[in-house]
């Protein structure tokens, strides 16, 4: 493997792959701190200049790789700064709520951008260190980022519940559209209103969200715009909220969608967030939805108390000898397995299908042939046999389209608190600029 494509796609990695925590930020280490300019006091926290600085960077690098006109240095220094104060407060309130991150899980998150970019240990901490980038201080950047994920998950996606009659209604709607698998991907651009505003900063508001339509309208890039002008937390990705299905469509925004064409701007939207605006990026249709499915059943013995490793490894070996020795699978199972469930059953997982099972056992299982009875390997719920009685292509279609529905009305539930509650957060916190952007 190359080093400069590790060193390229580590930080890629990095900055994509975890941006469901939040739009975070890499820090250098900074020395002379003593010199460092402060721009803004949050809570108990600071923004300093390097801090800014830094991040400026690394979103221009972002904006030249999508190809979007650069705004004015000032409009994103202003966007960016906003978007380090949002992080700041959220650590705080993390803090404040006893959120913690163990040692352990920082070493699993770590293990894993290492995992997924094919790099060993070594090699993972050589490309963090030849990218100018003090190791301690990017294993404290991301414990941050999964103490913000960890906070976010407790305070909304913890307390999201979605009721089956939910489901029927979305796939209801969902095919009464006419085209059930429609999807749409949609831009947006928001100019929020403070809790309780009053009528002069709502004309304010108004204003500049009129003036950022007639920008639009006029020619202007709206990727460019968003990044400008939009209050929304994804601004800085050009107000992208990506492929959506129709009902996955926040609701403030479907009555406008249904008569909007690809690349059209929608009117101005009003609620009590702001004054919003959206763009029909792009639309495609889906497929019917097959899937390869293993009718499978196992056996499993698992260490315990009673029982140590290497004695669960001999007895599914011993097992084994008596299946090839003619004796009944099913029998074996209902007698031996520990998996308690399947073995009432003679030990059949039913129709089993990718992704569905931990890896070592997906593995055997892919690699058998219909009938094989599989050589003893582990997992990490023990030692366990498999045989393959069969195999299909399957349309599950209906069932993946409910998994979906469930998703997308979580999915949207999440997103539309997690906007207003940021945007409490904001505003019940203490923010002091020390400069004026």
């Amino acid at each position: 493997m190359e080093k400069p494509s590790k060193k390229r796609n580590i930080l890629k990695y990095y900055l994509l792959t975890l941006a469901f925590f939040s739009s975070m930020t890499i820090y250098p280490i900074i020395t002379n701190a003593e010199l460092d300019k402060i721009l803004a006091v949050v809570e108990e926290d600071v923004i300093l200049e390097s801090e800014l600085t830094d991040q400026m960077s690394r979103v221009r690098n972002q904006i030249r790789s999508q190809g979007t006109r650069m705004p004015p240095a000032a409009v994103l220094e202003r966007q960016v700064l906003e978007r380090l104060v949002f992080e700041k407060i959220q650590l705080a309130v993390a803090v404040e709520s006893g959120v913690e991150v163990s040692d352990k899980s920082l070493a699993r998150a770590l293990a894993d951008i290492a995992r997924k970019n094919n790099l060993s240990k070594d090699e993972f901490i050589k490309t963090i260190t030849d990218e100018g980038y003090d190791l301690d201080y990017f294993r404290n950047q991301i414990r941050q980022e999964i103490l913000i994920a960890k906070l976010r998950k407790n305070e909304i996606d913890k307390r999201i519940r979605v009721a089956p009659s939910e489901i029927d209604h979305y796939l209801r709607n969902d095919s009464s559209t006419g085209d059930s698998q429609e999807e749409f991907r949609l831009s947006h651009i928001l100019v929020s209103i403070p809790f309780n505003a009053s009528n002069s900063e709502l004309k304010t508001a108004r204003e500049k969200i009129e003036t950022a339509r007639k920008s639009i309208l006029g020619g202007d890039d709206f990727s460019a715009v968003a990044i400008s002008v939009s209050d929304s937390t994804n601004a800085l990705e050009g107000g992208d909220l990506g492929w959506r299905k129709g009902t996955e469509i926040p609701s403030i925004f479907a009555d406008s969608l249904s008569s909007m064409e690809k690349g059209e701007l929608s009117n101005i939207i009003t609620n009590s967030s702001g004054f919003h605006l959206i763009k029909l990026t792009d639309q495609r249709s889906g497929k019917k939805i097959m899937v390869e499915q293993f009718k499978t059943r196992h056996i499993l013995i698992s260490e315990s108390a009673l029982l140590s490793k290497a004695g669960a490894s001999r007895r599914i070996s011993q097992i084994r000898l008596r299946l090839e020795s003619g004796a009944d699978f099913a029998e074996l199972a209902r007698t031996n397995s520990d998996d308690r469930t399947s073995a009432l059953e003679g030990g059949d997982l039913g129709w089993v299908q990718r992704g569905k099972m931990v890896p070592e056992f997906e593995e055997v299982m892919l690699a058998a042939e219909i009938g094989e009875i599989s050589a003893p390997f582990e997992s990490e719920f023990g030692f366990h046999i498999l045989q393959v009685l069969d195999q299909r292509m399957h349309d599950d279609t209906e069932t993946i389209r409910r998994q979906k529905a469930r998703e997308a009305i979580r999915r949207q539930k999440i997103e539309e608190r997690r906007e207003s509650w940021l945007r409490r957060l904001r505003d019940e916190a203490y923010v002091e600029y020390r400069v004026t952007l």
